[in-house]
């Protein structure tokens, strides 16, 4: 799907191309990739040892906590917990290091647009 973004966007828009080759958008997609990388293999990670461990650890999950409350309950409650985890920590991530790059190439994308053009837009 992203190459079929970056075509279009080649097709219809030349700066793309010299906003994409500059160090600032790779800085952009490394310092993106820095947090998606590391959190969606320690988030499957984590899901796959919920389900090894519900298969084939089966007595340790169903080892009951507090009434009938089992460790597999609390396996699959944090599975959830962790999904909104990853999610408030990659939103203040994005905010602190992501929307800063991403508003300056913008700016940049908007001036180069705009000399070419001769300030349609």
């Amino acid at each position: 799907m992203a190459t079929d973004a970056h075509a279009q966007a080649h097709r219809h828009d030349p700066v793309y191309d010299e906003l994409a080759a500059t160090p600032e958008f790779s800085e952009l997609r490394a310092t993106y990739r820095r947090f998606v990388f590391p959190a969606t293999v320690a988030f499957l990670a984590w899901y796959l040892l919920y389900v090894v461990m519900s298969n084939w650890a089966g007595d340790f999950m169903a080892t009951k906590i507090v009434g009938n409350i089992n460790v597999a309950l609390v396996f699959g409650l944090l599975q959830f917990v962790t999904t909104f985890l990853i999610a408030y920590l990659y939103s203040r991530y994005s905010t602190s290091r992501l929307d800063p790059l991403a508003r300056d190439l913008d700016e940049h994308y908007r001036a180069t647009l705009a000399r070419r053009t001769g300030g349609e837009h």
